[in-house]
């Protein structure tokens, strides 16, 4: 894997940085001089330049009339726009509570054929009940500090999971087995989320490994992902949404996933993991 998930985020600010600097060097504009022009410090100048501070679209407005190419000024704002979604903490996506972050989504999951899902820690979000969802998510409200719509964002969660049952999409997913073990909610809610998955499995168009404990590792245990047909992978990190475009990076999520299907049990064998799971809640 690559050594950040945010790589592709940090590329694209670069490539940015890099063409507001040709753009100073076009100018015959010293750093100072363009400091100057946009009424802001030299360092800030430098840090923009640089890559170390993200500019605004207001500092590019300023950057491209101080060095009279007001011509690039939309084409850089939405290509800064684009490298901001790339990367999207948690805190800023949910500052209005987590509803509008599930209803956000839906366009992509209904433009998308094919989804390869692989999770560590919890059940995907396409698959989970809405009472392991409402559980799940004021857990992630409390810890982030956001406002607790859990209950609300839940049932957006199960709308926008109704492509499961639209037969022009296909899904492979990939549970550890350690997500049929954690407890998220109460024993009802994993009891009826557990029993949900044996019922997901029905379906024609999904297809459900479970990855055991004992499995020998050739991949070891990675951060959720979701592929989107061969476009993008969306990573889930504890602090940000990572959104990869990069076909080199998709390439190898998708590496990825090839190989640790290969760990995973399926059909019967994965009821019974499912079913010994669901037993252990006592």
């Amino acid at each position: 894997m690559s050594a950040s998930p945010s790589s592709s985020a940090q590329a694209a600010r670069e490539a940015i940085a890099a063409r507001l600097g040709g753009l100073r060097k076009d100018a015959e504009l010293t750093g100072h001089e363009l400091a100057l022009r946009c009424g802001w410090s030299p360092a800030k100048s430098s840090r923009i330049e640089r890559a170390k501070t993200p500019a605004s679209a207001a500092d590019i407005r300023a950057w491209c009339k101080a060095c009279g190419a007001e011509d690039q000024t939309d084409d850089l704002i939405a290509a800064n726009r684009q490298a901001d979604q790339m990367y999207v903490h948690w805190q800023k996506l949910h500052r209005h509570g987590m509803r509008r972050a599930q209803e956000e989504v839906v366009p992509l999951y209904e433009q998308t054929r094919h989804f390869r899902v692989y999770c560590s820690n919890v059940v995907p979000g396409m698959l989970q009940t809405e009472a392991y969802a409402a559980a799940l998510l004021s857990t992630i409200a409390a810890f982030q500090g956001t406002p607790d719509d859990s209950q609300t964002a839940a049932a957006s969660r199960i709308e926008r999971s109704r492509v499961l049952h639209d037969g022009n999409h296909r899904f492979a997913l990939l549970l550890e087995e350690t997500v049929l073990r954690y407890r998220i909610g109460d024993a009802a809610a994993m009891a009826g989320q557990l029993g949900y998955l044996l019922a997901v499995m029905a379906l024609p168009n999904v297809s459900l490994g479970v990855i055991p404990f004992t499995a020998q590792r050739l991949v070891w245990p990675l951060e959720a992902f979701y592929l989107f047909d061969g476009r993008q992978a969306s990573v889930e990190l504890l602090t940000a949404a990572v959104n990869v475009t990069a076909p080199s990076e998709v390439a190898t999520y998708a590496k990825a996933f090839s190989e640790l299907s290969k760990l995973a049990v399926y059909g019967a064998p994965a009821r019974a993991l499912i079913s010994d799971a669901i037993t252990s809640l006592g």
